[in-house]
């Protein structure tokens, strides 16, 4: 069953198709009564996309405009756990200490993009440099130190590598691509895992700190000899060059591109995602198996808070946001190609609407989509659910009783006039 849902979702994905909308399907359209500025905060990993949604979606909507500003998904994490934004931006899901202090976030995947490890050696002009995810962990491990260490030169044999120092560049800013880049190294070498961990912020070994994907693809486009994680689309506008690396089979180098980080993503099947307002910690679709899969890919997310109204003061503002995160899962997963990113599958936006359809304001629903399927109700819902049907159960076995007693009653009257006629019968009889 999950190789049929992920084929699926595979050609889904390959051809662009989303699932099917009616005209009614989609949220009320912000009222053009009012003027309104959505802000949001968190993950570099997603700001080239986002800001494209931001333009475009404006274009349609002139009186709403979307500031998002790309600090990181630490920072994201805290504005939105604090209720200073609208929405936070995210490529780590929630820890289950970070969810208990924003309680009732749901998790809405945005689209998902990859990480490459970027470098620049004037003796290698192009992309052509191959990496083991064992050499990547020494290299920011500090073991590795020379471009010529013989375990990079022996997998790159037609290269001259220079004898120069690897000037290390990392993320100094809590980062949901330092998130996924140091799940990936946890999983490739058992001494990262031991040592140094994952999470958005770790004690790194060695390197020079950069904030946000900008930074470290500045410094490390700017310094000869450097090496970097930044998100692929960071990579591809500024011209960088990047690793292939091996792929988690041991049987292939992988270039990054559309196509082998959307090999990555067919293999993870949507029935291992959870509710919207479930556990996120443990998805990880990082070195996915597959002679042609990227091994660093990942989704990344926007948090919201399901009563919305708890950050959004004017429903009106609060409807506009269901619509807009509701254009950016559907309309707007057009954009996500040109920037190097895999559009969402129609599994992942039906999951997207229901967190959208859980998303309240002052109790009431903000958008009820028929679509939604029952099990994107929140548990308060289904207890009363619960409670409604088991009192629609007794009124109806009630009824069902009374109606039977009523039948009874009848019969018995209809009965016993049977019985008076019988009688008032054999009298007459008897006197003839």
């Amino acid at each position: 069953m999950k190789k049929l849902t992920s084929l699926t979702l595979s050609l889904l994905l390959v051809t662009g198709v989303l699932a099917p909308l009616s005209a009614d399907a989609a949220p009320e359209p912000p009222t053009s009564a009012k003027n309104f500025q959505i802000n949001g905060a968190g993950a570099t990993f997603p700001f080239p996309l986002i800001d494209t949604w931001r333009v475009e979606y404006n274009k349609i909507y002139p009186n709403v405009n979307l500031n998002y500003q790309s600090i990181g998904s630490g920072g994201g994490v805290k504005q939105h756990t604090e209720g200073t934004v609208d929405f936070g931006a995210s490529d780590a899901p929630l820890t289950a200490k970070e969810r208990e202090l924003a309680e009732g976030t749901l998790h809405i995947p945005e689209a998902l993009g990859s990480v490459v490890l970027a470098y620049n050696l004037p003796e290698v002009q192009t992309k052509g440099l191959k990496l083991t995810g064992e050499i990547v962990a020494d290299i920011y491990l500090g073991k590795i130190k020379k471009w010529n260490d013989p375990k990079i030169q022996e997998i790159n044999p037609e290269l001259k590598l220079p004898d120069r120092p690897i000037i290390v560049t990392r993320r100094s800013d809590g980062s949901g691509t330092t998130y996924v880049f140091t799940d990936y190294l946890a999983k490739v070498s058992s001494e990262w895992d031991k040592k140094v961990g994952v999470g958005k912020s770790v004690p790194w070994p060695t390197g020079v700190g950069a904030a946000g994907n900008e930074g470290v693809a500045w410094a490390t486009r700017n310094t000869k000899y450097a090496i970097g994680y930044v998100e692929l689309a960071y990579a591809f506008q500024n011209e960088m060059t990047y690793a292939s690396l091996q792929n988690a089979d041991k049987s292939a180098f992988v270039e990054p591109n559309f196509e082998t980080v959307f090999e990555a993503a067919k293999t993870f099947s949507t029935d291992q995602l959870p509710r919207p307002d479930g556990d996120w910690s443990k998805v990880s679709i990082v070195n996915a198996p597959g002679p042609n899969s990227y091994p660093i890919a990942s989704f990344t997310y926007l948090l919201v808070y399901s009563d919305i109204g708890r950050v959004i003061e004017d429903v009106d503002k609060a409807k506009a946001l269901v619509h807009l995160v509701h254009w950016m899962i559907t309309d707007g997963q057009q954009f996500s190609k040109p920037l190097l990113y895999v559009p969402l599958s129609s599994a992942v936006v039906e999951l997207d609407k229901q967190a959208l359809g859980m998303l309240t304001y002052n109790g009431e629903k903000l958008w009820k989509d028929d679509g939604v399927k029952s099990d994107a109700k929140t548990d308060g819902d289904t207890k009363k659910d619960i409670v409604k049907d088991k009192a629609k159960s007794d009124t109806k076995k009630v009824k069902k009783t009374d109606t039977k007693k009523d039948k009874k009653a009848k019969s018995d009257k209809k009965d016993k006039k049977k019985s008076g006629k019988t009688k008032i019968k054999k009298s007459i009889t008897t006197s003839n």
